[in-house]
């Protein structure tokens, strides 16, 4: 089987061969063929009068789950980032760090899936880097991508907030992290619980109109930290309805085994959706119709209250203080 040897980070035969049999190969456009130090982008109205910048490292493990990989992560986390921040994602950057012994096969799988998820979110690979380190400096492989996307008239943020505001989700939570810990300890559900990892700039796009304010991919930290975040940035109170979750039975299951609360998992394909009342019955509706966003839920709303304070209701009635999560829930998750 072949492996990457520290010479494929030299910048020397095997480097260029890497480039041109593996990255080139799957990834090839005119942007990355350019092959010089920085790529030149197009001007105009291609890009866009302003641009939104992310950037993000991934180091999920294992690099293999069901629903995904690393290489489907990194897009799909990448693109999120810029989708929930109004902007429209247009390019992406690729650095990896290999570990020596890395098998190359593997490798073509996650730069596949790579080029598969570029191509769903509509992104181009535009430039990129390898490095290679020493055999145990490094777990298998490491991904750095940063996002480049235009700015349109989509003027969403936490500043927009107000009391009165429902709270919408995409869809069910925590599938991401038990996909993650099931695959990490073996265990076995009844129904597979897969990775909700997916780019939701295409499902932004059906369902945003101005009476969206604020949107929020909930990854690490989940949900509950998320909307902490919201709160104490927008100066206001926050209640979540328990009965309105949406959550998979495999999760539900999963969390009640194991003693833990959905609301502080991992999510890769969900968005948090703050929304005027007025327009709440139709952007869920529209969100609906999508396919990432079929079990899209009203969760929640905006209130009058200690700023930065989020609650849950119970079934009964009663009411508990959702706070940030404490420590590390599950390392290692994206």
């Amino acid at each position: 089987m072949e492996r990457i040897m520290m010479a494929h980070g030299s910048g020397g035969r095997l480097s260029h061969e890497l480039i041109r049999t593996l990255f080139q190969k799957h990834l090839g456009n005119p942007y990355l063929n350019q092959m010089n130090d920085a790529t030149v982008l197009p001007e105009g109205e291609q890009i866009g009068k302003q641009l939104a910048v992310t950037t993000d490292s991934f180091v999920v493990s294992p690099l293999f789950f069901r629903g995904g990989n690393i290489g489907k992560l990194a897009v799909c986390g990448t693109v999120n980032d810029l989708a929930v921040s109004g902007a429209i994602p247009q390019f992406l950057t690729l650095a990896l760090i290999l570990e020596e012994g890395f098998p190359l096969s593997e490798l073509e799988r996650i730069i596949m899936s790579i080029a598969e998820s570029a191509a769903q979110a509509g992104v181009a690979i535009v430039c990129g880097d390898t490095k290679v380190v020493e055999r145990g400096s490094a777990d298998k492989i490491f991904i750095n991508t940063t996002g480049i996307g235009s700015i349109t008239n989509r003027q969403v943020g936490p500043e927009y907030i107000r009391p009165g505001d429902e709270i919408l989700i995409t869809g069910t939570i925590g599938d991401h992290g038990i996909a993650i810990l099931s695959e990490r300890e073996g265990l076995e559900f009844q129904t597979p619980v897969l990775s909700d990892c997916a780019p939701l700039n295409g499902l932004i796009g059906t369902f945003y109109q101005p009476g969206v304010k604020c949107m929020r991919d909930p990854t690490r930290g989940g949900v509950a930290t998320t909307l902490n975040e919201l709160a104490q940035q927008a100066g206001v109170s926050m209640l979540l309805e328990e009965v309105n979750l949406p959550l998979l039975p495999g999760v539900e299951g999963a969390c009640d085994m194991l003693g833990l609360d959905p609301l502080y998992l991992a999510n890769e394909g969900k968005a948090l959706v703050i929304v005027r009342p007025d327009v709440a019955e139709e952007v869920l509706r529209t969100m609906q119709v999508h396919p990432l966003g079929r079990f899209a839920s009203r969760i929640g709303r905006v209130q009058e209250g200690k700023p930065g304070l989020v609650l849950l209701e119970t079934p009964l009635g009663g009411k508990r203080i959702l706070g940030m999560l404490e420590g590390e829930h599950l390392p290692r998750i994206c």
